[in-house]
């Protein structure tokens, strides 16, 4: 089953908890054993997972890109989103993840977070389900 999420972001650079939009797909499929392929559809943005318990270290992973990846650099790609690109790129814009028992198979603190590099836009996101 294919669902599409979308929504707007509010930042430039930002890292999104889409957790329970994706767990609700999972559950909208009704795939109790299978794997969820996430797609992000944007050459500015991406997917990851990583801690959601402390907001600070979605905070230092912006921080961490900002840093690696200034915005303001000698680009030769001049539409003032260089910068974007190469964070995307860095982050990934795909993942896959286990459903068992009709549920995504997460860590105990990890959650799904889609990177905005790019904003404020409009995004989606493309959450499929596969059965196994």
């Amino acid at each position: 089953m294919l669902e599409v999420l979308e929504f707007d972001t509010s930042k430039r650079n930002d890292l999104i908890d889409i957790t329970a939009e994706v767990s609700a797909a999972v559950s909208r499929s009704r795939v109790e054993s299978g794997i969820c392929c996430l797609y992000v559809p944007h050459a500015t943005s991406g997917v990851t997972i990583n801690e959601n318990a402390d907001p600070s270290v979605k905070l230092d992973i912006i921080k961490k890109l900002e840093t690696m990846v200034p915005r303001s650099e000698n680009y030769t790609h001049t539409e003032g989103n260089s910068d974007s690109h190469v964070k995307s790129s860095i982050m990934g814009t795909t993942l896959t993840i286990i459903i068992e028992n009709g549920s995504l198979v997460l860590g105990t603190w990890q959650g799904i977070f889609f990177c905005e590099f790019d904003g404020p836009r409009s995004r989606k996101i493309y959450v499929k389900t596969i059965k196994g």
